[in-house]
Order: structure tokens, then sequence, then C-alpha cells
């Protein structure tokens, strides 16, 4: 078994480094050019707040969208052909898209950036499926939570990683160009750590590629239904995207308006978050020792929600500051640390809470449908992810304040481990199963 740090000895493996290494440049790359637009627009002189406001929300709607109406076929194409070959012509697109992506940066044209963003999303549909539908031909089952890890931890890192560069760099004299760059570099890096990638030699040439995307969605969307462990997993995965996007998307008007703290506190909370994935995601795999069983989530679940139920305790009321304090200052304040102490909670916690949902979901499907069982979970985790979007635009509407939201979050996971406690049984027989 891959245990504890041990974990990352996979890395030098073919078994996952090549695959790693080619989600973690496609991560980056997406939250890189994602969030040079997103600087750009908030830099153009002539644009209101509000208008910025609403054309980032629109530009996450459009990269989103492709999983809702693409990810049924993503699943049918992963499970029809051989993973590694299809690996990278996935990762050979992705350099069409973001030389496109280089070339949007040149201009000010909204609907091109837009364009490419729906481009990426496409992409990044089909190489879901097909990337953890894949882990459980490469690896043996008692590899796989390890793998899982490393991929989670990987991936949040990434995103981090993506998200500061973009912002950064966009900004330097000939940021453009050089942003343009990167995106091609990382690109390029990730589709040559493709080619490593052992192949599978598994396809199943029989599955159907169906042209009715409503239907196709609504089986897939079921297939994962079929076992009853497996769709408690896909659950608990969305569940996992709900919290996240609650509570990642309040951390701009939570620094402003309650904290006085400016944008480097948002960085900050963002690496806090990453970091605290990753690191749950590890230990998860120390914890459990390689065995894929679900005996950990209620347990995680209880953290969550006492994390952020503290966090809705020391949150302050509302700030009228008049200029807004930097790390140095925010890191000053002592209450403040245990702000900080509650969102790395929360984050430690949620690593530790999907890691082995990832794990059973695989393990557990069914070989000729694994990819439709992850394209299935797709569509239901950015359900789940507008859900917190619209639910905390509903509060926030009526006034609630961001920290209600912090409630809310408390009290539902509470819930949720409880219900999950009164099932306990019932998980427990998610224990690895020799194949």
């Amino acid at each position: 078994m891959a245990r504890g740090n041990a974990a990352l000895s996979l890395l030098p493996t073919r078994r996952l480094g090549p695959l790693f290494w080619a989600l973690f440049a496609g991560a980056m790359n997406d939250n890189l050019l994602k969030n040079a637009y997103v600087v750009l627009v908030a830099f153009r002189e002539a644009q209101s707040s509000q208008a910025t406001e609403i054309i980032v929300t629109i530009a996450t709607a459009v990269f989103i969208l492709p999983y809702f109406l693409f990810s049924a076929l993503a699943g049918e194409i992963a499970d029809k052909y051989e993973k590694s070959w299809l690996l990278r012509q996935t990762k050979l697109a992705e350099i069409g898209v973001v030389i496109l992506g280089a070339l949007s940066l040149l201009g000010d044209s909204i609907v091109f950036q837009l364009g490419v963003l729906f481009l990426l999303g496409v992409q990044a549909t089909v190489f879901g499926p097909v990337k953890y539908a894949a882990l459980p031909e490469l690896l043996p089952e008692t590899e796989l939570l390890a793998a899982n890890a490393l991929v989670d931890a990987g991936t949040f890192l990434a995103i981090l990683i993506g998200t500061i560069v973009g912002g950064l760099l966009i900004l330097v004299p000939g940021g453009r160009i050089a942003t343009g760059a990167a995106l091609v570099a990382l690109a390029l890096f990730g589709y040559g750590a493709s080619q490593f990638i052992p192949p599978t030699g598994r396809a199943h040439a029989g599955v159907r590629l169906r042209a009715n995307i409503l239907a196709s969605t609504w089986e897939v969307a079921g297939q994962a239904h079929e076992r009853p462990e497996v769709w408690r997993a896909v659950l608990g995965i969305s569940w996992f995207w709900l919290v996240g996007a609650a509570v990642i998307s309040q951390f701009p008007n939570y620094a402003k308006e309650y904290l006085g703290a400016d944008n480097q506190v948002v960085t900050l909370f963002l690496a806090l978050n990453s970091i605290g994935v990753g690191c749950g995601s590890l230990a998860a795999n120390r914890i459990l020792r390689g065995a894929i069983t679900a005996r950990l989530v209620p347990w995680s679940a209880l953290a969550m929600g006492a994390f952020t139920f503290d966090l809705w305790l020391a949150s302050p009321a509302p700030q009228t500051a008049s200029a807004l304090s930097g790390i140095g200052a925010f890191l000053a304040v002592a209450d403040n640390w245990r702000i900080v102490g509650d969102l790395v909670g929360v984050a430690l916690s949620a690593g530790i809470f999907v890691v082995p949902l990832y794990a059973i979901m695989q393990a557990r499907s069914d070989e000729r449908e694994r990819a439709r069982v992850v394209a299935g979970n797709n569509i239901l985790n950015a359900l789940f992810i507008v859900a917190a979007g619209g639910g905390s635009a509903i509060m926030l509407k009526l006034g609630s304040g961001v920290p209600a939201i912090f409630l809310v979050l408390g009290v539902a996971n509470a819930a949720l481990a409880a219900a999950l406690a009164l099932r306990r049984p019932g998980l427990l027989r998610l224990r690895s199963r020799p194949r």
C-alpha cells in the first residue's frame, strides 16, 4: 500500500507521474487564463465595478456550461476509446485552445475571450471523465487512494498557482505576451507529459455515442444511481464542491466588508484553502493506510461543520474602514488568527472528506461504464456549485450577510454528519474488497 508520505513515491512512476503532470499543467492553465481575463476586465478604465461583476459572472457561467452540455458525451467517448490515447488527444486540443487564448489577450474583445473560455470548458469537460476513469486502470486498488490524494492535492495547488500567476503576470510590462507564452508553454508541457502515460489497453467499442444531449445526460447521470455505494460517493463529492464554492466565493466580500482587508488577504485565504485541501487529501491516505473505506467521512463532515460554525462565531460586524489593510496588518490582529485557523480547518476537513469518496466512486463502478459514472458525477458537481452560488446570492439579497452563509454551512454539515453516523453500518460496507 502507498501510505503517508510514501504516496509521493508514486509521482516518479509511469503509473501516475505522467498523468499527474498532464492534469497539473491543465488545471494551472485553466486558472491562469481565467484570472488573467478577470484582471483585464477589472482594470478597464471605462468599466464600472457593477459591469465588471456581471462580466465575471457571465465568464464563470460560460466556463461551466460545457459540463452540463457535454459531460454525458465525454463519458461515452472515454468509455469507448482507449484512455491513454484519448488523454493525449485532449491535451493536443488544449494547445490549440490556449493559442487562441494567447491571441485573445492581445485585444479587448470580450466576445472572443468568452469564446475561448467556452472552448477551454469543453476541453476540461472531456478531460475530466477520462483522467479519473484511467486511474483504476493504471494502478492497483491498493494504490488508488494514494493516487487520488495526490491528484486532489496537485489540482488545488495548480489552481492556486495558476490564479496567482495569472493575476500578477498580466500586469507586468508586456504582460499580455508573457501570459500568452506561459499558456502555450504549459500546454506543451502537459502534452509532452501525456506521451508517457502507459496504454491501458481497455476500450469498449460497443459504447454508443448519442447526439441527443438531454437523453444521454439523463441516462449518464442515472448510471451512478444504479449502485448505492457509488451514488452516495457521488453525492458526497458534490457536497464537497458545494461547500467549497459557497466558502471561496465569499472571500472577497468577507475580507473587504467584515475584516477591512484588501485583495492580498483574499489571496492568503485562497492559498490557505488550496494548501489545506491538499494536506487533508494526503492525510486521508495516511490515516486510512490506503484502504478504500468511507469511515472518515462522517467525522470529516462534522469537522467541516464545527469549523464553519466557529467561523460564523468569530466573524466581526461589518467594517466601514476607509483604507483596507494588507496581510501584515491583518495578521497583527490576534482575533484574526482564529479566522485563519477556521479556514484551514475547513479545508483540511474537506480534503479528508472527499478523497475516499473519489476512490470509492472509481473502485466500485463497473469498468465498462466507469467514465460515464464520472461524467454523471461532474454533472451533479456542476449543479451543486450552481446551487451554492444561487443560494448564497439569495441570502445576500435578503440581507443576511456573509457570516450567515457560514452558519448555514455549519448546521448543514453537522446534519450531514448526523445522518451519516446513523447509516454508519452501511458506510462501513464500502471497505476495500479484493479484485
